[in-house]
C-alpha cells in the first residue's frame, strides 16, 4: 500500500503497534523489543532489578562497623575495631570509638574492611556494548580534542557499574579514547543518580596518546602534530593573559586551548598512553622540554628507564598486569611481574587492568596476579586503592579509611584480590549500596536450579 499523506501514515502505524501489543500481551515473561541495534530485554521483577539498580539515599543517621579487622591502607591494620561515618564521611576509626545516640550498630566480627577500589583508567559509563556504536561514547571527531570531559557523557545507568561494584571497583576513573590528544579524565562514584552527583574530581588529567614508533615518518609527524597543538595552546593562554590584563586586543575563546590551561600551570598532569621503551623515553623528554607534570599510562618497558623514572618524579599507571608478553623473546611472566619491578626500583605505581569497562570487575586480580608474583601484598592493595587517589590527586576523598575522608569502604569475607573472597557490603560516600547485580542474579539463579535438580533424584 502506498501511502499519501502523514495521517494516513499514523493511522496505519497505530494499526500495526495495536496489533503488536496484542500479541505481546501473550507473553507472560518476556519481551524483547528490538530498535536500531538496541535490545531491552524485560523478563522477571527480580531481574529488572538486577538491571536497573535504584541509588542508594544519602545516609541519614550514623552507622558504626564494629568488630572487624580494618585495613586502613596509610595507618595499617586494626583488629577488633569500629568504623564511625556521618553524612557520608568517616568520621572516627580506631577501637573503643564512643558511638553517638542513634547510630546503626552493624556487627562485622570476623569480617574484614577495605577501602573501595580504584580503577585509575577505565572508559566506565562510556562503553557499553561494543558490537553497538550506539552504546559507545569513547571519542570525538578529529585527533586534538583536550576540551572532552568524559564526564557528561557518563552513563549512571550502566550494567557494568553494578557488576565492578560487587567485586570492590567504587571509583572509577573514566577515560575518553581515539586521536592524539583524547581529552582529560575523571574521577566518580560507582553510585549515583547523575553524573553530578558522582563526580569526584573533574580533569584527573590531559589523556595524550603517544605515537606509535613503527613507522619513523608517522612517528615524527605525529610528534610534530604534538609539538604544535602545545605551541598553539601556549600561545593561546599568552595571548589571553595579556587581553585579560588589557596589553592586547580581544582573543576569541577557544574551549580546546583553554581547557589547557591547568596543564601549563602545572595543576594538572599530562597522562601519556605509552608502552614502548622508546615512547617512554621521549615522553620523559617531551615532557622536560615543555615543563609538564607526566605520568606515564600502560608502562609496559618502564622498568627499563626506572631511574630516569625516580630521579624525574614520574608516576606509572601500569594496565594489564593479567596478559600475555607483546614480544617472542620475553619471558612469560614479564607482565606478571612489572609492577613488583617498578616497585624495587622505588617508581611510584598504580595497577589500573584493561580499559574495558565490562571487565572493570577483574581489577582486584590484576593486583593479585602482581602480588602472585613478587610484589609485597600489602603494594598490591595499595597499588589499587591509595596510590591512583595520590597520583591522580584525589586521595583528599577516597583510597584509605580514615577520619575526614568519604565513606567509601566495603566489608569483604577476606582479602579482596582473591578470588574466593566475597564482598558482602559495600558504602559509598555513606549510601549502602546495592549488592545485587546481573552477574549475581544469575548465580543465585542457576544455583536454584542445581538445588532444584538435587531435590528431585
Amino acid at each position: 500500500m502506498k501511502f499519501h499523506t502523514n495521517i494516513t501514515t499514523g493511522k496505519a502505524m497505530n494499526r500495526q503497534a495495536e496489533k503488536f501489543y496484542q500479541m505481546a500481551a501473550g507473553m507472560t515473561r518476556t519481551l524483547l523489543w528490538s530498535f536500531l541495534g538496541f535490545s531491552i530485554i524485560l523478563l522477571s521483577s527480580d531481574l529488572l532489578k538486577a538491571q536497573m539498580q535504584i541509588p542508594a539515599p544519602e545516609q541519614d543517621s550514623p552507622i558504626a562497623l564494629q568488630g572487624g579487622t580494618i585495613h586502613t591502607i596509610s595507618g595499617g591494620v586494626i583488629e577488633n575495631g569500629t568504623v564511625l561515618f556521618e553524612d557520608g564521611v568517616i568520621t572516627a576509626v580506631g577501637v573503643n570509638i564512643e558511638i553517638p545516640e542513634g547510630a546503626n550498630v552493624v556487627d562485622v566480627n570476623g569480617k574484614e574492611i577495605y577501602p573501595g577500589l580504584i580503577d585509575a583508567y577505565n572508559q566506565m559509563g562510556l562503553y557499553e556494548i561494543g558490537a553497538v556504536n550506539m552504546t559507545l561514547d569513547l571519542n570525538e571527531q578529529g585527533l586534538v580534542n583536550p576540551n572532552v570531559m568524559p564526564e557528561v557523557a557518563f552513563n549512571p545507568e550502566s550494567r557494568h557499574i553494578g557488576v565492578a561494584r560487587s567485586n570492590g571497583v567504587l571509583v572509577t576513573v573514566s577515560s575518553p579514547a581515539g586521536g592524539l590528544v583524547s581529552g582529560q579524565s575523571s574521577a566518580l562514584m560507582m553510585e549515583g543518580w547523575s553524573w553530578e552527583e558522582m563526580l569526584i574530581k573533574s580533569g584527573t588529567g590531559l589523556l595524550v596518546n603517544w605515537p606509535s614508533p613503527g613507522n619513523e615518518d608517522d612517528y615524527e609527524e605525529g610528534l610534530q602534530m604534538l609539538r604544535n597543538t602545545f605551541d598553539a595552546a601556549r600561545a593561546y593562554k599568552t595571548a589571553r593573559k595579556a587581553m585579560d590584563e588589557g596589553e592586547a586586543p580581544r582573543h576569541d575563546l577557544d574551549t580546546r586551548w583553554e581547557s589547557m590551561i591547568p596543564v601549563f600551570e602545572g595543576e594538572r598532569p599530562v597522562v601519556v598512553n605509552a608502552n614502548d621503551l622508546r615512547q617512554i623515553q621521549d615522553a620523559i623528554t617531551w615532557s622536560e622540554e615543555e615543563g609538564l607534570r607526566l605520568i606515564i599510562l600502560g608502562g609496559r618497558d618502564a622498568h627499563l628507564v626506572a631511574s630516569h623514572l625516580v630521579r624525574n618524579e614520574i608516576p606509572v599507571i601500569v594496565t594489564s598486569v593479567l596478559t600475555s608478553p607483546s614480544r617472542s623473546w620475553e619471558p612469560y611472566d614479564g607482565r606478571y611481574n612489572l609492577p613488583a619491578k617498578l616497585h624495587d626500583a622505588g617508581v611510584t605505581f598504580a595497577i589500573a587492568g584493561g580499559s574495558s569497562a565490562a571487565y572493570a570487575n577483574r581489577l582486584p586480580y590484576e593486583a593479585g596476579a602482581a602480588a602472585a608474583y613478587g610484589l609485597d601484598y600489602d603494594e598490591a592493595l595499595r597499588s589499587v586503592t591509595l596510590s591512583p587517589a595520590e597520583i591522580l590527586g584525589f586521595d583528599d576523598r577516597v583510597g584509605s579509611i580514615q577520619a575526614g575522608k568519604d565513606a567509601t569502604l566495603m566489608i569483604t569475607t577476606g582479602n579482596p584480590l582473591e578470588y574466593s573472597t566475597r564482598i558482602e557490603q559495600a558504602f559509598i560516600q555513606g549510601r549502602k549500596v546495592d549488592m545485587i547485580d546481573a552477574h549475581r542474579f544469575f548465580y543465585e539463579k542457576y544455583r536454584e536450579k542445581v538445588n532444584q535438580r538435587a531435590e528431585s533424584r
